[in-house]
């Protein structure tokens, strides 16, 4: 078999599909200010691996991806005909680049310039009429519109009021351990399927943990980065993508 991209699996493991977000790549490259290692070629390995798409979030402060790294992103995983999420906080800045650059999908997060990494769901509620003009210009240039939310009612229903096609479900308590996130979650996923939302979710899931979250119906999507290149490490990029492949088809007890 050919190592080239078109010959990995399209479709992820047991109809989830797998996202991996190649930021900590480019931390690494910053580290010494080098041209490697490369975003997009450890995005061409995942993709060689199976991985149905690659995600980046262009921060504002520019702390690892930096938008060249976009640009190239982009070209890359067009020509492979897979998906291309840019993570990005919801400001004119960011809007206007996603609507020059075009992914496939724009995933809204929350981001403060003082935080390690995001640190919570997107307040849908308190920024319903911001998020919604955002959203709007997004949509209307054929750009999928995610919202990274906590498994909460009223921000679920705000997203869908606002014209999100899909909503991402903050893992990171579950991920912390804490007591029922893991019922929390899989409410959330119902609720959101009531709306008619695609329902992805991410944010601290690991080979240890991911599989409970894999199994949750209706969750359609994972997005996962800091934990897979840090298994790189030891098993490379493709082996570590292999192994989340596999560690998604085992249901985990957690939550």
């Amino acid at each position: 078999m050919s190592d080239s991209v078109a010959s990995a699996p399209a479709t992820g493991f047991m109809g989830v599909r797998l996202h991996i977000n190649v930021d900590h790549v480019a931390t690494l490259r910053n580290a010494r200010g080098t041209p490697y290692p490369d975003p997009t070629a450890a995005a061409l390995e995942c993709l060689n691996a199976g991985a149905d798409g690659i995600t980046a979030h262009l921060r504002e402060d520019r702390r690892h991806i930096v938008d060249a790294d976009i640009e190239s992103l982009r070209a890359a995983v067009l020509a492979a005909r897979r998906t291309f999420n840019l993570e990005m906080a919801a400001t004119d800045e960011m809007v206007g680049l996603a609507l020059r650059v075009r992914p496939d999908v724009c995933t809204i997060v929350p981001e403060r310039r003082q935080e390690r990494t995001t640190e919570g769901g997107l307040d849908v509620v308190g920024g319903a009429t911001d998020l919604a003009r955002r959203v709007r210009e997004l949509a209307s240039a054929k750009i999928k519109v995610s919202l990274f939310v906590a498994a909460d009612a009223r921000q679920i229903d705000e997203s869908r009021a606002i014209g999100a096609a899909q909503v991402e479900l903050h893992t990171g308590e579950y991920a912390e351990g804490h007591p029922g996130e893991l019922a929390k979650l899989t409410e959330g996923a119902v609720r959101a399927l009531g709306h008619g939302l695609e329902v992805a979710a991410g944010h601290g899931l690991t080979r240890g943990n991911v599989g409970a979250i894999a199994a949750i119906p209706g969750i359609v999507e994972l997005n996962i980065g800091h934990a897979v290149v840090s298994d790189a490490v030891f098993l490379g990029m493709r082996g570590a993508v292999r192994a989340y492949r596999s560690a998604m088809g085992t249901q985990g007890a957690r939550g």
